[in-house]
């Protein structure tokens, strides 16, 4: 009876410490970006869904954050749709990002932004028969990643960024051409632009400017960031 009583009066086990969450590499943002890509040529994201989420992907620190973003997408290769994964306190779609987005369409025509302007988070290019332009060798950046979602159809979208910043993003050319010429930054702190889309019979463009360089990197993007 007293072995029973005190076995009663143990204080229970204390729980077992979680697991620390899994950082995510390049390579798997990369990875879901590809997923995002083809659901958005199959049709099954618009494009404002397509940019959504791909935004969320570059601004995601674990594989928890990403596996979210993909979870009502059918696997790759024609699979079936993926399991879900382990619960995770993360919504896919930022609720404090701005809804508006500048667009720059060109049809049958073509539409320039260059010179000294503030460029938002999330930026559209479209061009069908036409030509964008998209020059950020002297943009203003009011926050550190910035995403270019960029169709062309028949046509041309070019974006020229600094040396000195960071370039990343993948695409699909179907019939045409979707380059974007990786670039890491040096300072960890400089801006990213990722370019995400796709060209049908057209051409879709990312690189380096030579000699352009944000000369105050960090003022300029402090400065506008309000720090």
């Amino acid at each position: 009876m007293d072995l029973e009583k005190h076995a009663q009066q143990q204080p229970p086990a204390p729980p077992l410490p979680a697991e620390p969450a899994l950082r995510a590499s390049d390579a798997d943002r990369d990875r879901i970006a590809d997923i995002l890509r083809d659901a958005v040529a199959e049709g099954r994201l618009t494009a404002e869904e397509h940019a959504e989420r791909v935004e969320s992907v570059y601004r995601a620190k674990t594989v928890a954050e990403l596996e979210p973003l993909v979870q009502d997408l059918p696997a790759p290769g024609g699979g079936g749709a993926r399991p879900a994964p382990a619960p995770a306190a993360y919504d896919p779609v930022d609720p404090s990002a701005p809804a508006a987005a500048e667009n720059l369409v060109a049809v049958f025509s073509s539409s320039t932004r260059k010179g000294r302007w503030r460029i938002g988070r999330r930026t559209n290019a479209f061009a069908l028969f036409g030509s964008v332009e998209i020059d950020l060798t002297e943009a203003l950046f009011g926050q550190r990643l910035t995403l270019i979602n960029a169709t062309s159809l028949f046509g041309n979208v070019e974006v020229r960024v600094p040396e000195n910043i960071t370039l990343r993003g993948g695409g699909t050319g179907i019939f045409g051409n979707f380059e974007v010429d990786t670039l890491e930054a040096h300072d960890p702190e400089a801006p990213v632009v990722v370019i995400n889309g796709y060209s049908v019979f057209g051409n879709i463009e990312a690189k380096p400017k030579r000699g352009k360089r944000v000369a105050d990197l960090h003022g300029r993007v402090r400065k506008h960031l309000g720090h």
